[in-house]
C-alpha cells in the first residue's frame, strides 16, 4: 500500500540528517503539497519549433511555446536526459564530491559544463537559478504527494513560479516504469529515441533482466540483503517502495526483508538496527548503498560488520541506491547483481 505522507516525511528525513539513510527528524517539515500522482504513460510530442507539453507524474501538464533549451534538473535525472543525447543547463542534488571529482549520481555528465545550483540537501541558489532562464525544471519523486527531490520545501513556491517543472514518479513501482517515462519525456525534448546508442541500451537491459530472472532462479537459497551504513546505524531495507529492490524482488531475486510491521515505522522504507544487532537477519550477499553520503564498506570499522559471513566471504557489493534511469546506466545493475548471484557461495 502506498503511505505517502509518511513516507514522504520519512524519506526527506531520511538524507537530510547527513544524506545517507539517517535519523532526519529535524527536516521532516515537508508534506504540504496535496496533489496526487497521476502516472500517466503517455508523452505529448511536439515538433522543435512549435508548442511543448508533457504530463508529468502529478498529472500535471508542463507547457512552453517551443522545446525547452534551458533545461534544469535533479542530477541524477541530469545524468539520464546526458545519455540520451539532452543536455542541461543547471542541475541541483549531488553533483561534486569533496574532492572535486564527479558524485556517482552526475554519471558521465561533465560536472564543470552544468551550473551546480546546489550539492547538498537543502542547497539550492534561486539567484543562479533565476539568472539561466529556465524553461523547464525536473525532478523525480519519492512519494505519492508530488513532491520534487531536492527542491527545497522552504523555497519551492519561490523556485517553481519561475519556471513549469516536472516530477517523475520513482516510488512505489519497478524501475521499468521510471526507465520508460525518462526516455519519452527525452523524446519530447529532442532526443533521437531510436538511435543505434540507445536501442543497444535498451536491448542490453532486457538481456540483463533475463540474466538476473535465471541467476535467481538457478539460485533460489541464495539471500541477498541491502543495507545503508551510518556512524551509529544500520539501515535493512525492505523492498515494497524502492523502485529498483520491486524489480530485483519481480525478478525472482531472493531478498531478505525485515517484517512489515517493523518497516511501519519509517514508513515501509528500512529498519534501524544497531552495529550491535547487525547480525539480525542472515545473508549471502549484502548490497551497501553507494552514495557518497553513506559510509562505504571498507571504511567500516565495526567489529560486527567484520564477522558477518557474507563479509567474510567477500560478498559485498555496491547497491546504486538512487540509479540514474537510463537504460545506459540500469543494465550494469542487473548485470552485476546477476553474476553476484551466479558466483556467491551459500554462508547463511
Amino acid at each position: 500500500m502506498r503511505n505517502g505522507r509518511a513516507t514522504h516525511l520519512t524519506r526527506r528525513g531520511v538524507l537530510a540528517a547527513g544524506g545517507a539513510i539517517g535519523l532526519g527528524a529535524a527536516l521532516a517539515a515537508c508534506g504540504d503539497d496535496d496533489t496526487k500522482s497521476g502516472g500517466s504513460d503517455d508523452a505529448s510530442t511536439a515538433a522543435k519549433t512549435g508548442p511543448w507539453s508533457f504530463k508529468d507524474d502529478r498529472g500535471e501538464t508542463a507547457k512552453a511555446d517551443k522545446t525547452p533549451a534551458n533545461i534544469v534538473a535533479f542530477t541524477g535525472v541530469a545524468a539520464a536526459l546526458y545519455d540520451y543525447g539532452v543536455s542541461v543547463k543547471g542541475v541541483f542534488g549531488p553533483t561534486k564530491t569533496k574532492d572535486g571529482k564527479a558524485d556517482v549520481q552526475a554519471g558521465d555528465m561533465d560536472i564543470s559544463k552544468v551550473t551546480i545550483l546546489g550539492n547538498e540537501w537543502g542547497q539550492f541558489n534561486i539567484e543562479k537559478y533565476a539568472a539561466l532562464a529556465p524553461d523547464v525544471l525536473i525532478s523525480t519523486m519519492f512519494d505519492d504527494a508530488g513532491t520534487l527531490w531536492y527542491v527545497p520545501e522552504e523555497s519551492k513556491d519561490k523556485i517553481l513560479k519561475l519556471a513549469p517543472s516536472v516530477g517523475i514518479s520513482v516510488y512505489d513501482r519497478q524501475m521499468t516504469e521510471p526507465l520508460q517515462r525518462l526516455l519519452a519525456l527525452a523524446e519530447t525534448l529532442g532526443a533521437d529515441v531510436k538511435a543505434d546508442k540507445v536501442t543497444k541500451a535498451k536491448k542490453r537491459f532486457e538481456d540483463a533482466a533475463a540474466k538476473l530472472r535465471a541467476a535467481a532462479k538457478a539460485n533460489p537459497d541464495i539471500k541477498v540483503l541491502v543495507g545503508s551504513a551510518s556512524q551509529d546505524i544500520f539501515y535493512v531495507s525492505g523492498s515494497n517502495l524502492s523502485a529498483d529492490l520491486e524489480y530485483f524482488k519481480a525478478l525472482g531475486v531472493n531478498l531478505v526483508e525485515p517484517p512489515a510491521k517493523t518497516l511501519k515505522a519509517s514508513g515501509g522504507w528500512f529498519e534501524n538496527l544497531s552495529w550491535e544487532n547487525v547480525d539480525k537477519y542472515d545473508a549471502d550477499i549484502i548490497m551497501m548503498d553507494n552514495r557518497t553520503s553513506a559510509i562505504q564498506p571498507d571504511d567500516i570499522t565495526e567489529g560486527t560488520w567484520k564477522k558477518l559471513p557474507a563479509v567474510k566471504a567477500g560478498q559485498v557489493i555496491p547497491r546504486v541506491t538512487e540509479p540514474i534511469y537510463s537504460y545506459d546506466k540500469c543494465a550494469p545493475i542487473l548485470e552485476d547483481l546477476a553474476t553476484a548471484i551466479e558466483k556467491a557461495k551459500k554462508v547463511s
